[in-house]
């Protein structure tokens, strides 16, 4: 007998995925609770793989997990915010 192959998901069924994503943003955004309002107004999770904030401004490497639907929700809102985002954790700029 074999072994039963995994189940695909249904056409119904939310995709979920995990994104690695780095960003920097100015000294006008260093006080703005951005991971905040990511926890709080988006149905994913945070894993915060690097950051590096100073008064001048900052760099963060996210991992995000989630529905893709909601992760391009972040990565728009982000977007929004005016941040520089990449792809990748990345590294800050020297």
């Amino acid at each position: 007998m074999l072994p039963a192959l995994p189940r695909a998901p249904a056409a119904s069924e939310p995709v979920k995925t995990k994104k690695n994503i780095h960003f920097e943003f100015d000294q006008d955004l260093v006080r703005e609770p951005l991971l905040y309002k990511i926890n709080r107004s988006f149905d994913v999770v945070v894993n915060i793989r690097g950051a590096s904030v100073n008064d001048r401004g900052g760099f963060i490497a996210l991992e995000l997990e989630g529905e893709r639907t909601e992760v391009d929700r972040v990565l728009d809102y982000l977007r929004g915010q005016g941040v520089r985002l990449g792809e990748g954790l990345g590294s800050p700029e020297q």
